[in-house]
């Protein structure tokens, strides 16, 4: 009798489902409530062909080797994102890397997925590589076509691939046409051109897989107005579509709640599905496959959470709480290439070797023949390796469970996970304090403060003060793990708001030219100090033409100097300067340049004077004729410093 029970006892745990077994994760997971049984977990996995050719091999749990998709399905993904670009290869037949992600990949990881229980989710970028919001290049084959002929051949393109996927055996659950399209779409610049290929891959779809659900999908939720924008053009052509879809990196994309607010209102107002398409988070800082990361340690990045795994596991269930709680028709979310790790050589030369071969990283050199501007000059491996759910060697990190255990939580006791970064802003006139505690973030997201111990000393400290405007990295040491402070050296500045911080009234911005977008941007990616810079775009040229300007209060007289950053891209023939004002009179300028992203150029005006009583204004003029996408910028750092 005790036999049966036993054996009873031991049959009952084996039907119970994986997420009854939480308890067996060291991650701290809330339970995510009203949480759907069909909520889509997606995960975009469509380089694993290619990292497998390159030698990867992907395990479970147990340690043993294991087909990741399973792995996957295990662990409460039931999408598996594909993108499928038309034509990857060049003349010679050579992959133009990330994944060479053709249809004959997309039928191979489409095979797998539906073999483990999962759907497909197909990513049709209609493109022969990378497309994004600021690519978004023709097929080969289709160079030179008029619209009419184009959206015949996205929609047969559309048409052979789902067909051959259906003839697979694939369970196609959404098909995606286009990949953020912010404007542009194939080759396309005009809404009116673009709506007639995104129905024209609709109407494919609804042929081939008439339950999948046809989803649109762009990018940069935080830029203020562009999503209503979009939506507003997808109803006025009456585009056939079911899904609104959202890219949201936390690192570039803005707050949740303005994400929330955003996707809520466009199902709200047109009836629409709405879902996060891509999202991802580090789990650390460091590198693996001698290429760097976009994303890593330092001041500029703004971290909800921690580069840890549990830092993984907070942002996916928080961004899935959102989608879920406060979210209206909120259906999904999709982790961005968690398979995508280091093809695993000892040095960049070996790694190397296999992007080109075999096409695991993001850009071979053969890429060159069809995007020289990008790819032609930044081939090479893989720069989220730090951002999988995976380690270096395949085996899957404890925030994948994080999938399943939302469902049911796994609310243990929280313990220190990682040190909060400080940072400071010091005027070189003035003595710099560190502070003596520091936040420990626990694994519950909550926060202690706890003695920190700083690696400084008298020496550093007359160094930071005599060494003029600089930046510096402080370490420590607090509850055993390392503590890091970044301090920006700073000369006493006479203006208020000097970097946007504050988004006050203290900067005059006048708009000359109705540009498209002229305001204060929340994005600490884009910023050169702090999160937030002025910002300028406008789609088309001779568009961009304004004054953004401040008049200093109480200045005693002297001689002073005006300087301001700007960066940008797309201008074409530009006019820029900074420029500092005696009683409405120019009195100094200096001339100001934008050529590409990051590329921060600083002007420094010449001294100039005042007296007692003057009044003082200082600014930066900006005019753009646009090239292209049209003129874009962000102007951050305004400094008016005293000259002795």
């Amino acid at each position: 009798m005790k036999t049966l029970c036993l054996l009873l006892a031991l049959a009952l745990i084996a039907a119970l489902p994986m997420t009854a077994l939480a308890e067996e994760s060291s991650l701290y997971v809330k339970k995510v409530e009203n949480l759907p049984e069909d909520f889509i977990f997606g995960m975009d996995a469509s380089c694993v062909p290619a990292l497998e050719q390159s030698g990867v091999k992907y395990y479970d749990f147990n340690g043993e080797e294991t087909d990741v998709y399973k792995v996957l399905a295990d662990n409460g993904v039931n999408y598996i994102r594909v993108r499928i670009w038309n034509d990857p290869f060049n003349s010679d037949g050579k992959g133009y890397g990330g994944g060479n992600c053709d249809i004959g990949n997309a039928v191979a990881i489409g095979r797998r997925a539906t073999q483990y229980g999962m759907k497909l989710l197909v990513n049709f970028h209609y493109s022969d590589f990378w497309a994004d919001p600021a690519k978004q290049m023709v097929p080969k084959a289709w160079v030179g076509m008029d619209i009419e002929q184009k959206t015949e051949a996205v929609y047969q393109f559309t048409l052979d691939c789902l067909q051959q996927l259906k003839d697979a055996g694939v369970d196609v659950g959404m098909v995606q046409i286009g990949n953020e399209t912010n404007n542009y779409m194939c080759g396309e610049k005009t809404w009116f051109n673009i709506q007639y290929l995104m129905q024209a891959g609709a109407r494919a779809t609804r042929e081939i897989f008439p339950e999948a659900l046809v989803a649109l999908h762009f990018a940069n939720p935080e830029k203020t107005g562009s999503y209503d924008n979009y939506a507003k053009k997808m109803d006025y052509y009456q585009v056939d579509y079911d899904v609104f879809a959202s890219s949201y990196y936390p690192y570039w994309h803005g707050s949740l709640d303005n994400l929330t607010d955003t996707l809520s209102s466009i199902a709200r107002t047109y009836g629409k599905k709405v879902m996060v398409m891509e999202t991802s988070y580090a789990y650390t800082g460091a590198d693996t496959d001698f290429n760097g990361n976009t994303i890593g340690d330092g001041g500029a990045i703004i971290k909800d959470y921690p580069f840890t795994v549990q830092g993984q596991a907070n942002h996916l269930r928080s961004l899935t709480d959102a989608i879920v709680n406060n979210t209206e028709n909120g259906i999904g979310v999709v982790y961005w290439e968690g398979t995508w790790i280091s093809v695993g050589g000892e040095s960049w030369e070996e790694n190397h070797a296999l992007w080109e071969q075999y096409g695991s990283g993001w850009a071979s050199s053969y890429a060159a023949a069809y995007d020289a501007a990008d790819a032609g000059r930044y081939y090479g491996g893989c720069a989220v390796d730090n951002q999988a759910l995976f380690d270096e060697h395949g085996k899957p990190l404890e925030s994948l469970k994080v999938f399943r255990l939302m469902r049911e939580g796994n609310e243990i006791a929280p313990v220190a996970d990682a040190l909060e970064d400080v940072t400071i802003i010091c005027d070189l006139n003035a003595p710099l304090a560190l502070p003596e505690t520091v936040n420990a973030v626990m694994t519950d997201d909550s926060k202690q403060a706890i003695p920190v111990q700083w690696n400084f000393t008298e020496e550093m400290d007359s160094q930071m003060h005599s060494s003029g405007v600089a930046q510096y990295t402080i370490t420590g040491q607090a509850g055993g793990m390392e503590a890091r402070c970044y301090v920006s050296m700073v000369e006493y500045n006479y203006l208020r708001d000097y970097s946007f911080e504050e988004n006050s009234t203290a900067w005059q911005i006048t708009d000359l030219c109705k540009a498209d977008e002229l305001y204060i941007e929340d994005k600490k990616t884009d910023s050169l100090t702090g999160t937030r810079h002025m910002h300028f775009w406008s789609a088309a040229q001779n568009s961009v033409e304004f004054t953004v300007e401040q008049q200093a209060l109480n200045l005693p007289g002297g001689k002073y100097r005006f300087t301001v950053s700007i960066m940008g891209g797309d201008a074409g023939a530009t006019d820029i300067y900074a420029y500092a004002k005696v009683n409405g009179e120019t009195v100094a300028t200096a001339p100001m340049g934008i050529t590409g992203y990051g590329n921060w150029d600083t002007a420094v005006t010449p001294e100039f004077t005042c007296a007692d009583g003057d009044t003082v204004v200082v600014g930066v003029y900006v005019k753009c004729q646009g090239a292209g996408n049209g003129a874009w910028g962000k102007i951050d750092d305004a400094l008016l410093n005293s000259v002795k």
